[in-house]
């Protein structure tokens, strides 16, 4: 027994110098220290051993188990310890090269040109309101003075989810939501931002798209306060030379209906391309609110008045970029995004 021991311990030194790599020293491991190895084998033939032998002979082969141990923890710290230089040598890091530089992310320019719409309105007093997308359709046309049929529905082609229920073609719903909510009491002086959907799709029409709805509800409010308002956001968002002018036109929910125009930002009024040679730029619907609207609302047309105002944030945002493509808000095209 002693003899094999020794033999054991001779070959065990010899296997571990030539093993070349881990899936070798694994493989001899297992092969002397096992549940089927031959270290572990002999330690189980101790019982056939005399017992005047068995304590030098015990001692000899749990010296060889510990030594076999350690071995192979120092044989497979050589190898890890190889890999590990290796590794460094091929994936070495050159400090002399430049850093790499990591560009920094923004705020899209319709989400830039929303928050400084509802920054210069809410300093002006006005709350910001919020309604649904899907809508039904009582809010998004019949409050709004556009019965079933009404001719003025087919200014919006909508998506509809069933005859009830449609995506909405306008934040106007949220100023029957709002008053409702609020009447009697006054005034009434929100903005509405939002999504809104329409069956459009070109160079200046986008199927979702964002608008902001302004409404005020007070004793005694007249036009020249539409104005007055509007000229002051106009300025605030373009430039303190700009200046309005009021169209006459026609939407279901406001009498007397204006478009707003603005001095071109490009030729400063004188006439461009850009603006068709006329000085203007169309930037948004207004008018005074429609006793219809005030009524079904919970106000009485015959105490209070009103105005408001709609306006496309992407028509806002192409004029204050100088974008000419709504569609290239929706591409995610950085060479775009990163000017703005």
């Amino acid at each position: 027994m002693r003899e094999r021991i020794e033999k054991l311990k001779a070959k065990l030194a010899e296997d571990l110098k030539s093993t070349s790599d881990l899936k070798e020293l694994e493989n001899l491991r297992v092969r002397y220290l096992g549940k089927k190895g031959e270290i572990t084998l002999l330690m189980r033939r101790m019982g056939e051993v005399s017992a005047e032998e068995r304590p030098l002979l015990g001692k000899l082969l749990n010296e060889l188990k510990k030594n076999a141990e350690r071995s192979f923890v120092d044989k497979r710290g050589e190898f890890e310890n190889k890999h590990s230089a290796d590794r460094w040598e091929k994936e070495r890091i050159d400090v002399t090269l430049p850093g790499r530089s990591f560009s920094i992310g923004g705020k899209h320019p319709v989400t830039l040109v929303l928050e400084e719409i509802e920054e210069i309105f809410t300093s002006m007093g006005f709350k910001i309101a919020e309604g649904p997308d899907v809508e039904l359709d009582y809010y998004n046309f019949e409050a709004l003075n556009m019965p079933r049929e009404h001719p003025a529905r087919d200014m919006q082609d909508s998506f509809y989810i069933n005859p009830e229920v449609l995506l909405r073609t306008h934040t106007s719903p949220v100023e029957v939501r709002t008053m409702e909510a609020q009447a009697p009491e006054l005034p009434v002086r929100i903005i509405s931002p939002g999504k809104v959907y329409r069956r459009d799709d070109d160079v200046t029409h986008s199927p979702m798209f964002h608008q902001v709805e302004g409404l005020v509800v007070d004793r005694g409010i007249t036009l020249a306060d539409l104005k007055g308002t509007l000229l002051l956001f106009v300025r605030e968002m373009f430039g303190k030379d700009r200046e309005i002018r009021l169209r006459p036109s026609f939407f279901p929910f406001t009498e007397p209906s204006a478009e707003v125009d603005i001095s071109c930002i490009v030729c400063n009024g004188k006439g461009c391309r850009v603006c068709g040679g006329t000085g203007w730029l169309e930037i948004l619907g207004s008018g005074m609110s429609h006793p219809h609207v005030l009524r079904v609302s919970g106000y009485n047309p015959e105490e209070v008045t009103g105005y408001a105002f709609g306006m496309g944030v992407e028509r806002i945002a192409m004029l204050k970029y100088g974008i000419e493509d709504i569609r290239l808000f929706y591409t995610n095209d950085l060479r775009m995004l990163s000017q703005c």
